[in-house]
């Protein structure tokens, strides 16, 4: 099943040429662009009641076919989920190595359960897609989802290879916008330390306000401005950077509130029942 996320190319034409020349193929269409995610979504969703298995995977040719059959094998093993998961980064280079690792360490750390070197690549049985279908929440993470819905997992591992054709759509500031929705969509972590930053801050605040109370009485106060712009620019920003990140996940709040579709499938390239 290809799944066409909006393509404003010849895209869906070839899904359809495909699914008429071999009937292994079939294919469904976004009414229009809504993000890698909701694409890997709506193509998971459109399959969970038509096979036993799926196994998700980008068209760009990176991603080694071959590890499909040790996915297929560990699933006979008795694992219902089976995570693609890069063995090594020897063709990327320092920084996009450096950035990608950083990725998923930073997700793990602050609470997101996310499988290192792992994308979209993955093995996920029917049962498994049964209940993940249950997860309403509008704004996907998936690598962070699929853990939470549990059943015996493990990794298979494989060596990615170079493009076959176009240009990555993960630089580095789309990458870090992953990771924030990642985050703020999985964990209430960033709030947690604020809290806790806030405590310090109040605590220090505090113990400023006695010292300043002392030099007072004792007639040792010397008035500084460089000390006073300090001070406020310091705290200004703290409060910016929490007022930012609450905002954050105030703003989610009210995406979710509105419970819009996730994905909207406009074509199919079949009858839509098998």
């Amino acid at each position: 099943m290809f799944v066409s996320d909006g393509s404003s190319d010849g895209t869906w034409q070839l899904i359809h040429n495909l699914a008429n020349e071999d009937p292994h193929y079939v294919g469904i269409s976004q009414s229009r662009n809504r993000g890698h995610q909701n694409a890997v979504l709506a193509g998971l969703m459109e399959s969970k009641d038509l096979c036993d298995i799926t196994v998700s995977i980008d068209c760009d040719g990176q991603d080694d076919i071959d590890a499909i059959d040790d996915m297929v094998k560990q699933h006979q093993a008795g694992y219902a989920v089976v995570y693609g998961a890069r063995s090594k980064r020897d063709t990327d280079t320092f920084f996009k190595r450096f950035t990608a690792e950083s990725f998923y360490k930073l997700l793990n750390w602050m609470g997101v359960e996310a499988v290192f070197n792992h994308a979209d690549y993955r093995l996920i049985s029917s049962r498994v897609l049964q209940e993940l279908a249950e997860f309403r929440e509008v704004n996907l993470s998936l690598r962070g989802m699929i853990p939470l819905v549990g059943f015996p997992s493990t990794s298979v591992y494989y060596e990615r290879h170079e493009r076959i054709a176009g240009e990555s759509h993960y630089p580095l500031p789309k990458m870090l916008g992953l990771a924030f929705d990642g985050i703020t969509s999985l964990s209430i972590k960033p709030i947690r330390m604020i809290a806790g930053f806030g405590m310090i801050v109040t605590l220090i605040s505090f113990a400023c306000i006695l010292w300043a109370i002392v030099q007072a009485i004792l007639g040792h106060t010397v008035s500084g401005w460089a000390s006073t712009i300090c001070v406020i620019c310091f705290f200004g920003g703290a409060i910016l950077l929490a007022l930012g990140v609450i905002g954050e996940y105030i703003g989610k709040s009210y995406l979710e509130a509105k419970a819009r579709p996730r994905h909207i499938i406009s074509e199919r390239t079949y009858d839509g029942e098998g």
